[in-house]
């Protein structure tokens, strides 16, 4: 990571996925989205991801950087993510509780195991 931090929350996705590609579009789409960096991993530089984030890692699971520099994935960067965008911070305070991060993360890693039949790469 360079010296300074980003001033906005960066999402690093897998553009290769199909289902996470037509979701992160959905969520650029939404009122807040042009708050945050999209950075899709397939195609970026590795130097777009910092030193602390390499390919492999951020291919397996969805990551947010947040604006102190922290990484965070899976579950908590959804409920991060979700709580920067307006019409969806109330999922995010909600799934962002203790039980709700649990439930979502068990969630999420089923859909791990799911979607690399559908990796187009």
């Amino acid at each position: 990571m360079p010296d300074t931090y980003p001033t906005t929350p960066t999402v690093y996705f897998d553009g290769e996925c199909p289902v996470c590609s037509r979701e992160i579009a959905m969520y650029r789409r939404q009122p807040g989205a042009e708050t945050v960096q999209w950075v899709d991993v397939a195609r970026c530089e590795p130097s777009d991801m910092g030193p602390d984030l390499s390919r492999a890692a951020a291919l397996a699971r969805l990551h947010l950087r947040r604006v102190d520099g922290s990484l965070v994935s899976g579950a908590q960067a959804f409920t991060l993510l979700w709580r920067t965008l307006p019409r969806w911070a109330w999922l995010g305070r909600l799934m962002g509780t203790p039980l709700g991060l649990w439930l979502l993360e068990m969630g999420y890693r089923v859909f791990l195991r799911v979607r690399r039949s559908w990796r187009r790469a």
